[in-house]
């Protein structure tokens, strides 16, 4: 008896998809190989048919998506993997595609020096891995709750996946995608064995109690400790995630896995950390500033300057005690309620920075804090204090990403600002970036110079992978040892984008230190991917 054919249904069901996506010349030839399939079937012949037997046009004559518009004028085609992004819930990814946007860019003269490099960020800006999941936690009223999840295995080029967990209610597949590719080439400039990732959910820690965090991330951890480890991936902490939630983590990933390795940084002292490690991002930008600083005649360094920082987390504070310590004075912070601005002359005291970790250890607003007699004076709904300073010379954002537009940028300069760092990742939009490079094209030393976050807060992955080091050699070194050692690598980082930018520079008296940062992290990356076979 012959063989009876029967229609695979998935077939079927492909067709409509293949005239939506491939056109109507496509979809008629699947819609008649498939009348035809039937009548075989009919006939009791034994065809066979599959998705795969579609014909496809020439990609010449397939229909082709806009691209994004702010990507409209570059040169490289994105992947269609970011035309529709996998696994997101979102129908764009702007915090992404302002990242990519911002480092192709300044790329361009790199490409045309190199041009065989194209191929290679075409294959970098793609993600290896997305690890997409839902965690199922119970509250304090023995309700279920549900949060979305993610970890982006970014790239394993130059070593184990490495970057943080951030616990925030905006956290989405876009600012996660972005986070990682910055951590990529932020993790390529310290010089040390670490690919990039990063990772979260949208669970906000705030208003919850110690019972809900730890039921929370004991269920995040269950399904994360299936993808991480000490030689695959290793996390750390991030906005929302500290030591509290990385001991939760640490615990349940040993109750798992019956062991215990480095599976993560940013650990306590007690269980594998490392000194310096709360203060390394905050301590590392500015040691990053103080070489800009020496670099554009200021002999002194921060002796004598005048500060703002917006945030008020752990990185703007360490930030102003080493601001304090080499002679600096701090005039501001901020939280998402509004900013705290100095209005004496000697700004913020250590002792104001001590109250303002106690206010954000207890999850409390800065507006809490009081006037302290009218030496302070809080500024509700205003997060930026870049327009409520009076006059600084220094500008630290260390709040969260596009915390400085261009007008922000434009009037810190009226105010005298000559040097900008991001403590945050892409703390600066385009637009400010912009207002920064140009003028330090055109006023040289005098205009304002712009350190990106890539390189100037790098300091904290910096001493991550030396805890990293620590764990794997079961030592702990001294502060001085490891402090010593991220100066070290601060300088290093700096050295290497001002000379790549001094090669790379279109003009100007002092070289482009986002477009060197850029450069180097990019080539360091794209190297190791070609000797591993990634690109050719």
């Amino acid at each position: 008896m012959a063989r009876r054919w029967r229609m695979d249904q998935r077939a079927l069901d492909a067709v409509p998809e293949a005239q939506a996506c491939l056109g109507s010349r496509v979809g008629d030839a699947a819609w008649r190989l498939t009348r035809r399939c039937r009548r075989r079937a009919d006939s009791g012949s034994g065809a066979t048919f599959s998705p795969s037997a579609l014909p496809l046009p020439p990609a010449s004559k397939r229909p082709q998506r806009p691209p994004h518009s702010c990507l409209r004028t570059t040169s490289i085609p994105l992947h269609p993997a970011h035309i529709l992004p996998a696994m997101s819930n979102l129908p764009s990814e702007p915090e992404f595609e302002q990242a990519l946007h911002e480092v192709e860019s300044t790329l361009a003269p790199f490409f045309e020096k190199y041009p065989e490099y194209k191929k290679a960020f075409e294959i970098i800006q793609i993600p290896e891995r997305i690890i997409q999941f839902r965690v199922v936690w119970e509250d304090d009223k023995h309700q279920a709750q549900v949060n979305r999840a993610y970890r982006v295995q970014y790239n394993s080029a130059l070593g184990p996946y490495k970057g943080g967990l951030r616990l925030h209610p905006t956290v989405n597949l876009s600012i996660l995608k972005f986070l990682g590719f910055e951590q990529t080439f932020k993790n390529a400039l310290t010089g040390l064995s670490m690919g990039g990732g990063k990772g979260g959910s949208d669970f906000d820690p705030k208003g919850k109690s110690d019972a809900e965090v730890r039921r929370f991330v004991k269920a995040f951890a269950t399904e994360l400790s299936r993808h991480i480890g000490a030689d695959t991936d290793i996390p750390a902490g991030d906005i929302g995630f500290s030591t509290r939630e990385g001991g939760f983590l640490f615990g349940q990933y040993k109750a798992i896995r019956n062991e215990w390795v480095g599976m993560m940084t940013g650990k306590a002292l007690d269980w594998g950390g490392s000194h310096v490690r709360p203060e390394a991002t905050g301590y590392g930008v500015v040691y990053y500033v103080e070489h800009m600083l020496r670099a554009a005649g200021e002999a002194d360094g921060f002796k004598g300057k005048k500060v703002a920082i917006s945030g008020s987390g752990q990185v703007a504070q360490w930030a102003a005690l080493k601001c304090m310590e080499l002679g600096a004075t701090v005039l501001s912070f901020s939280d998402s309620k509004g900013a705290l601005i100095a209005t004496g002359e000697e700004g913020f005291s250590k002792e104001d920075v001590q109250k303002i970790y106690e206010i954000k250890y207890a999850r409390k607003e800065l507006e809490t804090f009081g006037d302290k007699g009218g030496s302070l004076k809080f500024h509700k709904d205003a997060a930026r204090p870049w327009k409520l300073v009076p006059a600084y010379d220094v500008a630290l954002p260390c709040a969260t990403q596009n915390e400085m537009d261009a007008s922000d940028a434009e009037e810190a300069l009226k105010r005298g600002c000559r040097f900008v760092a991001e403590g945050s990742n892409m703390g600066c939009d385009q637009g400010a970036i912009d207002v920064m490079e140009k003028s330090r094209k055109t006023k040289g030393k005098q205009g304002c110079w712009y350190g990106p976050g890539k390189a100037a807060n790098s300091g904290g992955v910096a001493v991550s992978g030396l805890e990293m080091a620590q764990n794997s050699q079961r030592l702990q070194w001294k502060p001085e040892e490891v402090d010593q050692k991220l100066k070290d690598i601060m300088l290093d980082c700096y050295t290497l984008c001002y000379e790549t930018g001094k090669e790379f520079s279109d003009g100007g008296e002092l070289p482009s230190l986002c477009q060197g940062a850029n450069i180097a992290g990019f080539k360091k990356v794209a190297d190791a991917c070609k000797q591993h076979g990634d690109w050719f």
